[in-house]
């Protein structure tokens, strides 16, 4: 249970913020489409802050082309807004947005980053949930704006941050005492800066450029561990 702490923590947050966004005023469209980009603008910074704090490019680039060919066989994107299909045909439409992208966008958001990863190895490992706490406030202030200005899906998010962010928890908990502490530092660090990498395709969607398929790429940051590992080994 204490390696879960700090991911429920974060659940709950999202839950509760996305019901508050609900009670915000809509938003006029060009004011939604304004701050839309904003959270573009922003996304694309963090993802671009984490990917640079990488010493091992190659290693990136080869997780990247071989986590997008995986992802595209095994059709992640498609499967994750078949998901959210089936929640808007449950939900419906709220009149603000569709649930399906709500969705899908704010599990990308929420899900690829450096706290995301690092906040529940640390929680498994020391305990320490500072990371975790502070995620929560970080999302619960993004949830109330992706609410308000996307819909009722992004509260579904919660449950890929619980599944996502608690798996990760598990296992850290369970394969830390295979490693030094000083290994786990290293891989834990290059898989944020590929989700960092990530994130700036969820930052490029959100300003409407292009649709770039992020969730398609997702395994790249298990194959950079993978890699990491064996190099440090």
């Amino acid at each position: 249970m204490s390696a879960l702490w700090g991911t429920i923590v974060n659940t709950i947050a999202i839950v509760v913020a996305s019901l508050l966004g609900l009670v915000v005023p809509k938003m006029q469209e060009s004011m939604h489409r304004t701050v839309v980009q904003g959270l573009g603008i922003f996304t694309s910074v963090l993802g671009v802050s984490m990917a640079i704090k990488s010493d091992r490019i190659l290693f990136m680039a080869i997780s990247l082309v071989l986590g997008a060919v995986l992802g595209e066989a095994l059709r992640l994107e498609d499967r994750l807004e078949a998901v959210g299909r089936r929640l808007e045909r449950r939900v419906g439409k709220d009149g603000r947005g569709e649930v399906g992208k709500a969705f899908v966008t704010a599990s990308l958001i929420f899900c690829i980053g450096a706290m995301a990863i690092l906040g529940p190895i640390d929680g498994a490992v020391r305990h320490n949930y500072d990371l975790l706490y502070t995620k929560s406030l970080m999302d619960g202030f993004l949830a109330i704006i992706l609410t308000s200005t996307l819909g009722i899906g992004v509260i579904f998010s919660a449950i890929a941050v619980l599944l996502y962010q608690g798996m990760i928890g598990l296992a850290a908990g369970g394969i830390t005492s295979l490693f030094t502490a000083s290994a786990v530092d290293i891989v834990s660090g290059e898989m944020a800066a590929i989700g960092g990498v990530l994130i700036i395709g969820v930052g490029i969607n959100l300003l409407g450029f292009m649709k770039v398929k992020v969730a398609n790429m997702l395994p790249a940051v298990l194959i950079m561990a993978v890699l990491t590992s064996i190099a440090i080994s």
